[in-house]
């Protein structure tokens, strides 16, 4: 896959020529009445069940933030303050670091342009070896003493400091006497992290897409893509002090939206910056997450709301240095209240350092925006608390050329200089951490225990508690030979598990049981010669549940990447959280009287594998599992540079984004304690059939990949006197005789 184009047209064949189960004749019998196999309708209590899932991360947020309101609670004096703010930044350190030792910076001016009352010196340098920054530092001419600068990290513009709105804030700045040095974030301007030189376009799709698609993979990793973003903030402050013109004491940082993210990051994380203007943050704070929801990849810590960190620590950190937010009441990704709430308790910091004056909001009526007032006020702002005299209203400025403006020969670092990306610096890490779990396994009796601890607790899975299992029926439909039950039983959480318990008739002996998860919900198969009903014919006991996130639990609340990235916040990804439902579910049908509740095995199609996999390793009240069509591992999702999984086409926008990039596939820092490999390993010496295994792309894995994602599991099967337990079939395979195979009904 190449370029933008390429991916629509690889995601129409994935589609269309995935593997499939067959076609079959549909059987002219009919049910005698038309079947609603919803479990929630006409359901007061679960009538909008595709928030359930939001909901309940919302609640385990909710969690973490009240924990820490405690603690904010407690502090008054200027003391308790700065306790406070050695704690955050000792998290902060954890959560974005470490970062990478400081290596020259190797700047290069790459050409001067110079226009009435200013110059224009367009810059690259390192901020890792062969990490190439662009740039553009802009000048007031006449200079007589060294002068504030000014760090603007960008936001979500594809033109980043080349479009208008930034430029007009810039050239302002710099006609009242201030250095601006503005920065191409990864993914924009001459940093496009997937470009593809023949059409001039991004694989992927521009900026948000972009940081999503690299976010997803530091996550798998244990990094936040904020620690990229960050620390080119903060080597771009080392270059300004590099410089003659610059005031070492007169340090600002400021951008808009995501920008306005990262600008307090780099606040937060650089004690050299002096005054700091977030406008239009889009970070985690509490509103945010039960309102838009959680946002772009940049702006996640893992495991940040967990550890009770959230965009008010990141001002509080600062006190009593100045800070200016801006907002705007009616913004579409994010909510004034947050603003206000993070505003209001900033000001007990600052209050109690005695300069409460030094923090202010300043608010506008508009959408998602900087409006002349909201300008006007950053101008103000610097000028005053950097002592610069004048009048701070906004003058009219002529832009330059994107021509003017380019840095590198050919306008992109990847095609001019080969510059290193986020892919390849993770990927390095991520070597690190594949090889260290290589060398874990090469013993396996201490290895397994420990996948199965760091599983536990990486994924945020929660053992059920008890054995009570309560279902509630909410309809019952007969058809021949079998009867379906629509049942909900109870969840980790305030929602219900929607099943549907397919039982057949004129069978006096118990029953082996089968848990059945597609990704595309418990209906799926449903059907009249569905596989669920070839299954009920050879006697089976099936339960179709849809665990949230799928079916009538998937989610319509929110932004598709919301779900993931919110997971990622609190520490519970949502493989983790299905994990415990399809424990649930079996644990039910433990408790059913036709089912024989020491054969119980489960089946997983495409997207429901991974979590299958985890409750598979977890529970050995699962005898056996067949996945059809699993991913082969995290370990070829951070180690290429493109991947499918989690990547769907979504109606264009306004935004002109043709993709949505969620993470709700994914483990955040999965790679730190354990891969699926290791998960299949764990399984044995119970019985395990794979299907049709796909790589990254989605597309049937190739022999050397198997070769290596499978040489661990396979090991261990044989260790245990069990080869004859794991089955790995390529391409299409009734299921009937691989789920018989796991029960020895072959």
């Amino acid at each position: 896959m190449k370029s933008y184009f390429g991916l629509i047209l690889i995601l129409q064949v994935l589609f269309a020529c995935a593997p499939k189960l067959p076609e079959r004749v549909v059987s002219e019998n009919k049910p005698k009445v038309q079947e609603n196999l919803d479990v929630f309708h006409q359901w007061i209590r679960w009538n909008n069940p595709g928030s359930l899932l939001m909901n309940h991360l919302i609640a385990q947020a909710d969690h973490y933030y009240e924990l820490r309101d405690k603690e904010i609670s407690k502090l008054e004096t200027q003391n308790d303050w700065v306790k406070r703010q050695l704690l955050v930044k000792q998290k902060l350190d954890k959560l974005i670091g470490p970062f990478p030792e400081k290596t020259p910076l190797n700047p290069h001016i790459k050409g001067i342009v110079k226009k009435e009352g200013y110059r224009v010196e367009k810059i690259i340098f390192e901020a890792m070896p062969e990490y190439y920054v662009t740039g553009a530092v802009f000048i007031p001419d006449g200079l007589t003493k060294k002068a504030p600068a000014i760090l603007n990290v960008i936001g979500h513009s594809q033109l980043a400091f080349r479009a208008e709105l930034y430029q007009t804030i810039i050239l302002n700045l710099v006609k009242k006497g201030m250095i601006v040095f503005a920065i191409d974030p990864p993914g924009q301007g001459e940093r496009v992290q997937y470009y593809d030189s023949e059409v001039g376009l991004s694989s992927i799709g521009y900026s948000v897409i972009e940081h999503c698609y690299s976010g997803n993979q530091c996550f798998l990793s244990g990094d936040a893509v904020a620690k990229y973003f960050t620390w080119e903030g903060i080597r771009a402050i080392d270059y300004l002090l590099t410089r003659d013109e610059v005031d070492p004491e007169r340090i600002g940082v400021t951008g808009f939206s995501g920008g306005g993210t990262v600008t307090s990051y780099v606040a937060a994380m650089d004690d050299r910056v002096s005054v700091s203007v977030p406008c239009s943050w889009a970070t985690a704070c509490r509103r945010q997450l039960e309102t838009k929801g959680a946002q772009d990849a940049e702006t996640e810590f893992v495991n940040g709301v967990a550890e009770g960190i959230t965009f008010e620590d990141l001002l509080e950190v600062r006190a009593p240095k100045p800070t200016l937010m801006t907002f705007t009441s009616r913004d579409q990704y994010l909510p004034l209240q947050g603003a206000r709430e993070a505003f209001w308790e900033a000001q007990a910091a600052y209050r109690a350092f005695g300069k409460e004056e030094n923090i202010q909001l300043v608010e506008d009526d508009d959408k998602h925006s900087l409006t002349p007032k909201l300008r006007l006020a950053i101008y103000a702002f610097f000028m005053q608390h950097f002592g610069i005299p004048g009048d701070p209203s906004e003058e009219d400025v002529q832009l330059l050329n994107e021509e003017e403006l380019q840095v590198t020969e050919t306008g992109q670092i990847s095609t001019s200089l080969g510059s290193k990306l986020i892919f390849d610096v993770n990927r390095d890490k991520s070597a690190k951490l594949i090889s260290e779990l290589e060398l874990s396994r090469q013993n396996i009796a201490a290895h397994l225990p420990k996948v199965k601890e760091n599983a536990v607790k990486i994924s945020g899975y929660k053992e059920p508690l008890g054995n009570v299992i309560e279902p509630f029926i909410n309809g019952r439909y007969q058809r021949d030979g079998y009867v379906i039950e629509k049942c909900a039983i109870r969840g980790e959480g305030y929602y219900a598990i929607p099943v549907l318990v397919f039982i057949p008739e004129g069978r006096n002996e118990k029953l082996p049981a089968v848990v059945f998860l597609h990704e595309n919900g418990k209906a799926a198969e449903a059907g009249l010669n569905g596989e669920i009903e070839n299954l009920i014919r050879e006697g089976y006991v099936v339960a179709a549940a849809d665990v949230l996130g799928v079916g009538e639990l998937k989610d319509n609340s929110s932004r598709g990447l919301a779900v993931g990235y919110t997971g990622v916040l609190t520490g519970k990804s949502i493989p983790g959280l299905q994990a415990g439902d399809i424990v649930r579910v079996v644990n039910y049908l433990q408790s059913r009287p036709e089912v024989n509740r020491d054969r119980i095995g489960a089946v997983g199609i495409g997207g429901m594998c991974i979590p299958l996999i985890h409750a598979t390793a977890f529970s050995q009240d699962i005898k056996n599992v067949t996945l059809i069509n699993p991913i082969s591992s995290y370990r070829s999702v951070v180690m290429n540079r493109y991947y499918m999984i989690g990547v769907s086409e979504r109606e264009r926008q306004n935004n002109g984004h043709p993709y949505e990039v969620s993470f709700n596939w994914g483990v955040a820092g999965v790679l730190t304690g354990y891969d699926l490999p290791d998960l299949i390993a764990c399984i044995a010496p119970r019985k395990a059939a794979m299907v049709g295994i796909k790589d990254q792309m989605l597309e049937n894995a190739i022999k050397e990949l198997l070769d290596e994602d499978l040489r661990f599991p396979l090991a261990v099967y044989a260790s245990k006197n069990a080869s004859g337990n794991i089955k790995i079939l390529g391409g299409y395979e009734p299921m009937v005789p691989v789920v018989n195979w796991g029960f020895d009904l072959n």
